[in-house]
Formats: C-alpha cells, structure tokens, sequence
C-alpha cells in the first residue's frame, strides 16, 4: 500500500533555487519536502498557529530527545517542550538542527559578500505571506544537510546524502505554519556547491 492509497495531495509548492516558501499545516495533515534534484539542504522553521510565540526549536529538541540526530518517529519539539509535528518517514536518514541560518552577516563576515541571498532572509520573506514577517526567525531544522563531528568534536560538513526524489515526511499535531528556503549557500559543500529547487507535499486524509 503506498501511502497516496490513505493520503492525497491536497497542495504542492515549488521552491525556487535562493528562495523560500511558506505553507498552513492543519492538525493531522503532513507535509512532505522533497530533494528535486539531490543534495539540495532545506532550512526548516514552524510555529504554532494558535500562538506564533511558540515554534520548534532544535536547542529544546536536543534536549527532549536526548540526541543530535533524527530518527523516524521522533517529535519536533518547540520552545514550550511539546510537539508540533513528528517525523514520519525519512528516506535519507542524515539531518542536522545544531546550524543557525545562514544569514547577512555569513556571507558578509565569512566571504566578503555584501548581497548574497540567505535562508534567513528568505525565510522571514516567505512568513510574510501569513503576517508573520515580523517575528523573530529561529534557528532552523537543516535538512538533508550532512555533518560529522570529528575525533576533536569539531564539525566536518560534506556534502548531502540525499538523491534526487528523496525526502522527509512530517505530520501536524495541531495546526502550524511552516516555512521552508532552499539553502542559498554555494561557496562550500552545503549544497555540493549549487543551489537547487525543492518542492512541497501538503497531504491530507483520503476519502474512503
């Protein structure tokens, strides 16, 4: 049984190379995010729509789970300590949620770049769309992004272990807003060095 025999598709989004998407989860829906190409990281942020002052968060997540790393099943945890989504099923099975978005200052500080897209700034765009340009962006679940900590505990970043078609799959417990940008870094091996589109899956229950 594949899962379009219990779930269809009740909305697809496109994210564009250097851009970023936002989408309404409602509570049981799941939302799908799906490498087009391979090796292409998605910076991940939710909120809770009842109360935008909650949102998942990978410090609080770290905690809750007892781990740095995502397994099937487990729960996006917000600021609050509880679940707004969880992890269903998960094709690559590599993520991260230690790395900030890059943002302004990366580019700036890090490469001498003064107009460099970044996922902050794109994600904080595509919250608008929801009235939520305003609040503060969080520190994002990377993924299909792929690091390692070295026998000093230092980070090695390589290039993602996602194929093209591969994905993540996540389920609502209540409703959320989502946003989701296509990591705009092309000057280390995020992205295997080249930035490409990634697209969403809303799905919701299918009628019997």
């Amino acid at each position: 049984m594949s899962i379009h025999d219990t779930y269809r598709i009740k909305e697809e989004i496109l994210i564009p190379a250097y851009e970023g998407r936002s989408a309404l989860i409602k509570a049981g829906e799941e939302l799908v995010i799906i490498d087009v190409e391979g090796k292409q990281v998605g910076d991940f942020v939710c909120f809770s729509l009842q109360d935008p002052d909650e949102y998942v968060s990978p410090v609080h997540m770290r905690a809750s789970l007892s781990s740095i790393s995502l397994k099937t099943g487990d729960m996006l945890y917000s600021n609050r300590r509880r679940p707004l989504m969880q992890l269903v099923q998960d094709t690559v099975g590599k993520h991260d949620f230690f790395f900030p978005a890059c943002d302004y200052y990366r580019y700036k500080v890090d490469f001498g770049l003064e107009d460099h897209p970044n996922c902050h700034d794109n994600l904080k765009e595509a919250l608008t769309y929801y009235s939520l340009g305003h609040v503060h962006v969080p520190d994002p679940i990377n993924w299909f992004m792929n690091n390692v900590l070295d026998e000093n505990g230092d980070y090695i970043i390589s290039e993602p272990l996602s194929k093209p078609g591969d994905f993540v799959r996540v389920k609502a417990l209540e409703d959320v807003i989502i946003a989701c940008s296509t990591c705009s870094q092309d000057l280390a091996p995020v992205n295997g060095f080249r930035v490409t589109e990634l697209k969403l899956q809303i799905l919701n229950k299918a009628r019997a």
